[in-house]
């Protein structure tokens, strides 16, 4: 072979070659190709992982209610923990902790974990949901455990649809609409069973009595 065509395919190869290193870079490095999709604030300390953390809102942007911390928090301890309080740092807005079934602490097991939000889990109600969180920001949260301390990471703040809705809180309930009062206006009373302007008649003189005797006698003597 010719010293002109074994440099043309030595050039042919080494552009094949960077094509094929192109397109594989630029499907690796593509999140929608691999269907990847990012992943919620999570982050660890000692035996404790905390994963999937969120501040959910109310659906709609208008609506009045309170917002929610969703989390997931794992125990990878020999120990019992016990989640103590949920702070938002920046804020006044006191978080109320309910467990799952009863009253008492949110207990994490040992070797377990514990769901925050959604149906039959333990929840994180933040009253003054508009005036901590706005959606689309992300809110330091603070998780403080009975043994390792505090535990904080940045979750984002979104309202409750799509994914999130089963995991959101629920909305102020509708003031009843008035119903308007039954009592009749005062001097406006009519008697039960009578037609409007008229009174109940008495017996008429002459019927019978209820104990048979005729109401009446005959006078006079016959001649």
């Amino acid at each position: 072979m010719s010293r002109s065509l074994r440099h043309g395919a030595l050039a042919a190869t080494a552009i094949a070659f960077s094509i094929v290193s192109l397109s594989a870079c630029a499907a690796g490095n593509n999140a929608e190709t691999l269907k990847v999709r990012p992943d919620n604030a999570a982050t660890s300390v000692g035996t404790i992982k905390i994963q999937n953390a969120n501040v959910i809102t109310q659906a709609e942007p208008e609506a009045e209610g309170p917002a929610a911390v969703a989390a997931t928090l794992f125990n990878d301890g020999t120990e019992d923990e016990i989640l103590e309080s949920i702070t938002l740092p920046g804020t006044d807005v006191p978080v109320k902790l309910q467990p799952a079934k009863g009253t008492g602490p949110v207990e994490i097991p040992a070797g377990g974990r514990v769901v925050l939000g959604g149906k039959g889990n333990a929840s994180a109600v933040i009253e003054g949901g508009r005036e901590a969180a706005q959606d689309g920001n992300v809110q330091q949260v603070v998780f403080k455990l009975s043994r390792t301390g505090d535990v904080g990471l940045g979750a984002a703040v979104v309202p409750a649809t799509g994914y999130y809705k089963d995991f959101g809180p629920s909305a102020l309930p509708e003031a009843p609409a008035a119903t308007p009062s039954g009592t009749p206006e005062a001097g406006g009373s009519e008697t039960p069973g009578a037609p409007s302007g008229e009174t109940p008649e008495s017996p008429a003189a002459g019927t019978e009595q209820q104990d048979g005797t005729e109401g009446s006698t005959e006078t006079g003597t016959t001649g």
